[in-house]
This record gives structure tokens, C-alpha cells and sequence, in this order.
């Protein structure tokens, strides 16, 4: 058995298993509940596990490997903090209060929450328009890595192996919905768990052990064993903020919270959510590795993939090749129903009133669905820049608006919709223009942003609810 035969035997059969898990799910929808989440039903293990799926997607696996191989072990903190803030304490803070004020005010959207909770159909239309646009950069650093995959280990053109992702994954998402994304989220995340300790235990055994990694790279620049290391401490903690405290405002993250069955099991999640998440830790430290086993490389995203082919047998490469499509597919597939909400529940049915019965709104989502996903599609056949460096963009540009008013939605006393409007205002504009500006000072965009974007609550909210309580 040849070596692409290998490859691409193993790819068909995992992805004949989504397409089989996208028909079940799509037997399961009853209503416009379920396609959104899944009617508020889904288990702690399916919950946690697609979190950590659509979380630590082909971005981390491929781009996180590519900044590791710039950047050396001190991008193991990344990966770190993502554990702890975008993972435990994302679940503990915010997991039991959106569960809890979603049902209670019968939402099924971010931006359907915050125009309830704010009382403001402005807040709900700006919140989806910044929502579907920034996701649409989000899905290209996504396809970009399993684009880059597919060329590496099978020798397929990166644009066909861009157009077979997106296309698998359009047709579970458009017939199975929300359940389709959490079911083969849950499916995706042991084959990456697996995926990626496989290529990691590989590579140390190939360096000659774990002292053996450490002095090789300290041979080629201290830096790439200390901390901060080369990057330098601006660059390391923002980027490590945007991708872990962003997630507090991350939709197609935060939406696992909507639909988990009930407050009571999202303990049981968050231990799971925790014990899952570190496997965000490796990409990292196997991108530090290949620097020793495939130096010189002119694109550091393809660190991964190299490494890959370079360690692995063709049953183990095919495996991994795997373990990173499921990656990148369960969070596009998230991004996918989330664009999609925001546009027709969102912009059309909220913010423009439009009156649309639960088929006419089952059949719009399925074809914004499509439509963003092609508008990815061709916008990832000629990527503009580094998988982390697109990934962080959009991050920044949507945690920057939403992140504080789905906080101060949760934990304010008092809320008002035109302290909310410039929150999001101010606080994207900031995010754009500070990374229009080549990120001064080496701090990404997402800090600037998300402090500006909190000033109008402390100025206006925080005393009246001071006020409320005294």
C-alpha cells in the first residue's frame, strides 16, 4: 500500500463518518431550537469535548506550531493560560450564568442576548455585523491550515485541499445543524488528543529525549528555551491574552453554554473541559522541536506538516493528517452556525424585523451557511498573512466588542443599551486601528481594545449598580 494510498484511505473513511453523523443529526432537528442548540439538551462530555475541539482547532494545531518554531518554549504559556482562563475559568465565570439568563430570556444568539438584555435593537444588529464579517477572517486562517496539511502529506495542490475541506464540511453543517457541529466536534477531539500525542512523543523520541530537546535548541539561541525568549514579553502576554480571555467573547465558543442540558452539569464539563483543553500545550512544543528536526524552513506554518511526514509512518501520518481536519472542521463547522444566526436570526429577523416562519428561517440559515463559507473559501485560495496572525485579528476585532457587554449582561445590576453601543463602538475601533497600526509597542490590537471597550461601563455602569446595592 502506497504512502498517499495510506493518507487518503484513512481521510475517506473519517470523513464518510462526519457526512454519517451529519445525516443522523439532521434527523434530529424538530424546530429552529434545535439548529441553533440543539434545544438545550446536549450532554457535559459532548459540550466540553466539541469546546475543546472547536477551540484548539487546526489554528492552534498548525499556527501554533508554526509560532513555536519562531519562537521556542516560551509559547508553551500560551497554551497554559488557554487552559486556565479560555478553558476553567471561562466554564466557572460565565458557563452557569449564560445557561441560566439565556432560558430565562428564551435567546439563542450573543447578539440575540445582548439586544435582550440591553434592550436595544442596535445593540443586537451591530453585535451580529461585526460577528459575520470577523468570523469570515476567522474560517480563512482555518482552511489556510488544513489547506496547508493536505500539500504537505499527500502532495495535493493546497487549493484542492482547501476546496475538499470546506465542501465536507458545508454539507454536515447546512443538513445537521448545531447538533452536526457538537456530535462531530465530540468525534474530532479524541482524534486530535490522539493525533497530537502521537506526533509529539515521536518527535522527542527522535530528538533523543526531553534533556536532549532542551540543550539542542539552547545550542541554536538561549532564547528559544527562556522566557519571554526571543518574542519579548509584549508580544508573548498579549498574544496569550487575545487567545485564552478572548474566548469570553467568542461565539462559536460560547455558545456550548446555550445548550448544555443544565446548570448542575456544567461541573462534570468543566473538569472535563479542563483535563481536554491541555492538550493545547503541545502544538507549541512540538512546533519548538521541529526547529531541530526541520530547520530552515521559509514558512513556519509548515512546521507541523513537515515534521510530520518527516516522524511519523504513513498510517501515523494519515492519523494526524486527520487529527488536524478535525481540528480545522470543528471549528469552522462552529463558526459556520454562528455566522449564519447572526445573519438571519440577528440582523434579519431582529434588527430588521422581518417575519420569517421556523422552515423560511431553517432554509435562510442553511443558505447563509453556504454562502459564508464560499466567501471563506475564496478568500483563503490567496491567504494574506501567517495562520496566528489572521486568527488574532479576528479575535481581537470580535472579543473587543462583545466580551464586555456579555460580562456586565451577566454580573451588571444595570444596563443600558447606549453604554453598551460604545462600548463596541470604541472598543473595535480601537482593536482595528492599534493593528492598522502595526500593533505598537509590540502589543497586539486585543489589549488596547478590550480596555477602551470597558471604560464606559466603569464610568457609567459600575456606579449605578454601586448605587443599587447600597
Amino acid at each position: 500500500m502506497s504512502e498517499v494510498f495510506t493518507y487518503v484511505l484513512v481521510l475517506v473513511l473519517y470523513m464518510c463518518a462526519l457526512v454519517l453523523i451529519g445525516v443522523l443529526s439532521s434527523r434530529r432537528l424538530k424546530g429552529i431550537e434545535d439548529f441553533y442548540i440543539g434545544g438545550r439538551k446536549v450532554g457535559p462530555w459532548v459540550t466540553a469535548l466539541s469546546f475543546v475541539a472547536a477551540y484548539f482547532s487546526s489554528v492552534v494545531i498548525v499556527g501554533g506550531g508554526g509560532f513555536g518554531y519562531l519562537y521556542g518554549m516560551s509559547t508553551i504559556w500560551i497554551g497554559a493560560i488557554n487552559v486556565l482562563v479560555g478553558c476553567t475559568l471561562c466554564w466557572i465565570i460565565l458557563g452557569p450564568r449564560i445557561r441560566k439568563f439565556t432560558k430565562k430570556l428564551g435567546t439563542m444568539t450573543i447578539p440575540d442576548f445582548l439586544g435582550a438584555s440591553y434592550g436595544s435593537r442596535n445593540v443586537s444588529i451591530f453585535s451580529s455585523i461585526v460577528i459575520s464579517v470577523f468570523l469570515v477572517v476567522y474560517n480563512v486562517s482555518i482552511l489556510k491550515g488544513m489547506g496547508h496539511i493536505f500539500e504537505i502529506l499527500i502532495g495535493l495542490p493546497y487549493l484542492y485541499g482547501v476546496v475538499i475541506s470546506a465542501i465536507v464540511i458545508l454539507f454536515y453543517v447546512s443538513i445537521g445543524g448545531y447538533l452536526a457541529v457538537v456530535w462531530t466536534g465530540f468525534f474530532q477531539a479524541w482524534v486530535m488528543i490522539f493525533g497530537l500525542l502521537l506526533l509529539t512523543a515521536v518527535s522527542v523520541f527522535r530528538v533523543g529525549g526531553l534533556t536532549q530537546v532542551h540543550l539542542s535548541l539552547q545550542a541554536i539561541d538561549p532564547g528559544l528555551v527562556m522566557t519571554p525568549g526571543v518574542w519579548g514579553w509584549a508580544g508573548l502576554v498579549s498574544f496569550a491574552l487575545i487567545v485564552s480571555f478572548g474566548v469570553w467573547g467568542m461565539p462559536q465558543l460560547v455558545v456550548r453554554f446555550y445548550s448544555i442540558k443544565s446548570v448542575d452539569v456544567l461541573r462534570v464539563g468543566t473538569l472535563i473541559v479542563t483535563l481536554g483543553g491541555c492538550i493545547a500545550l503541545l502544538p507549541y512544543f512540538t512546533g519548538a522541536i521541529s526547529r531541530l528536526l526541520v530547520p530552515n524552513l521559509s514558512n513556519p506554518d509548515l512546521a507541523i506538516p513537515t515534521l510530520t511526514k518527516l516522524v511519523l509512518s504513513p498510517l501515523g501520518g494519515a492519523i494526524f493528517l486527520s487529527a488536524v481536519v478535525a481540528a480545522g472542521m470543528s471549528t469552522f463547522s462552529s463558526v459556520l452556525i454562528i455566522a449564519s444566526s447572526s445573519v438571519v436570526r440577528d440582523f434579519m429577523q431582529k434588527g430588521l424585523r422581518r417575519d420569517l416562519s421556523p422552515a423560511d428561517a431553517m432554509r435562510y440559515n442553511r443558505i447563509v451557511s453556504i454562502l459564508v463559507g464560499v466567501v471563506s473559501l475564496l478568500i483563503a485560495l490567496r491567504p494574506p498573512a501567517l495562520i496566528l496572525v489572521l486568527c488574532a485579528f479576528s479575535w481581537a476585532a470580535i472579543a473587543s466588542t462583545t466580551l464586555w457587554p456579555l460580562f456586565f449582561a451577566l454580573y451588571g445590576k444595570r444596563r443600558s443599551g447606549s453604554v453598551c453601543m460604545t462600548s463596541m463602538i470604541l472598543g473595535c475601533a480601537t482593536a482595528l486601528l492599534w493593528m492598522a497600526w502595526g500593533n505598537p509597542y509590540g502589543i497586539h490590537g486585543f489589549i488596547p481594545g478590550v480596555i477602551v471597550g470597558a471604560i464606559p461601563f466603569f464610568l457609567f455602569q459600575l456606579p449605578s449598580s454601586t448605587r443599587s446595592r447600597q
